[in-house]
């Protein structure tokens, strides 16, 4: 019998993540709530956990057989292709609402953070189209990063992120006993660094200038600029905090997924020197169905670090790799508060390490504490994830 994906349309409900400022307009005008702006962070730490919860989990694989087809299936693209002219027509919207409407500024703030909510998921729409050999993909991605202002992602996440994993050299895996709050910085100057580093290197490589109208970074810098210079002689200079707030809180929304993706996982140096190469117990994984169809299966993300072009439709789970005890979006709300996230996660990390927390990926201004903590080889907890192999 022919396999057939029983998520096939499913996936098109990620595209209620744009409308979420539309929604939230409705809202509002339908209860006379003005809470309902604040609809982009409701959606991520208070709906998105409850949908992960009754929507279960599915750690179904496609067969192999059935891989081809499947990413030759053009209906799967349409689900990510759709995201970006919506996203745009919200943030458009919004800088409106916004400008134009007679709004308290805690209601233009949760305005600004429910579009940050779209700027930030499309940075997942992005990372699924920026991976792809297409060039029309490519450019897409780029133009879903635009309005978070993190053009440098791909250059930075494909040739950086995707070499340097889970490494004490990467700036966007966390290590364990480092709090968000201190990651966040990190990440985002390490980030933005080395992507320009990257970029410059390969510009070099082709005999270019840097500064050169084909530097991929330029191009994709110059269009958040032209967008936002557009916007702002549309709608005038007070739209400007509105502008600001959505793009800083959709770029941290990507990085403390990013935070999630690795905290305090670690590959071995081999005895040449050279890291490991990247295996399914780099990467915390889940299987939650809404929040995987929200993020294009970003959750199976073991999956996608040995297979980057591999389409979100085909990614697998994988038995031995090590699981979150919910998705991303209940992770990243525990995320923020520090002694909560260190209470559920660093205990795993541990586990996963077979009680020897010495082989994890630990940041060396908390490795006397972490050391203190777990250094006497604690006997993992049988309920949390199961230990690599």
């Amino acid at each position: 019998m022919r396999w057939r994906d029983p998520k096939r349309y499913l996936w098109f409900l990620g595209l209620v993540v744009p409308l979420l400022p539309f929604g939230a307009y409705g809202l509002v005008d339908a209860t006379g709530w003005s809470g309902f702006w604040w609809l982009g962070p409701i959606w991520i730490f208070v709906l998105m956990p409850l949908l992960d919860t009754i929507g279960g989990v599915d750690t179904a694989n496609p067969p192999e057989s059935a891989v081809a087809r499947l990413e030759a299936d053009r209906l799967y693209r349409w689900a990510t292709y759709l995201f970006v002219p919506i996203q745009y027509a919200s943030l458009v919207w919004g800088a409106w609402a916004v400008t134009h409407l007679d709004l308290r500024w805690w209601d233009q703030l949760g305005l600004a953070l429910t579009v940050g909510t779209v700027s930030g998921i499309a940075i997942a729409t992005a990372h699924e189209l920026g991976h792809k050999p297409v060039r029309f993909e490519r450019r897409l991605a780029k133009v879903a990063l635009a309005p978070s202002l993190y053009g440098h992602f791909v250059v930075e996440h494909n040739w950086g992120h995707h070499l340097r994993v889970s490494t004490p050299e990467d700036p966007a895996s966390a290590r364990l006993g480092e709090s968000f709050w201190a990651f966040l910085p990190r990440t985002v100057v390490g980030g933005l660094r080395s992507g320009w580093r990257i970029q410059a290197e390969a510009m070099r490589r082709r005999g270019l200038p840097v500064w050169s109208p084909r530097n991929d970074l330029l191009i994709a810098w110059a269009l958040s600029a032209v967008l936002f210079a557009a916007l702002i002689v549309a709608f005038g200079v007070g739209v400007v905090p509105f502008l600001a707030v959505q793009a800083v809180f959709g770029f941290s929304l990507l990085e403390v997924v990013n935070y999630v993706e690795h905290y305090g996982l670690l590959r071995r140096r081999r005895p040449d020197g050279r890291y490991e190469r990247c295996l399914p117990e780099h990467s915390w994984n889940a299987n939650n169905v809404a929040s995987n169809v929200v993020l294009y299966h970003l959750e199976r993300h073991s999956d996608h670090h040995a297979f980057p072009t591999r389409r979100y439709q085909a990614l697998r789970h994988f038995d031995d790799a090590p699981q979150l005890p919910s998705g991303y979006a209940l992770m990243i709300g525990l995320a923020y508060v520090v002694p909560l996230w260190r209470r559920v996660m660093d205990p795993r990390v541990v586990a996963h390490y077979d009680g020897d927390v010495t082989r994890a990926n630990i940041h060396p201004p908390a490795r006397a504490r972490v050391l203190a903590r777990f250094g006497a080889g604690p006997e993992p907890d049988p309920a949390v994830s199961s230990p690599a192999p």
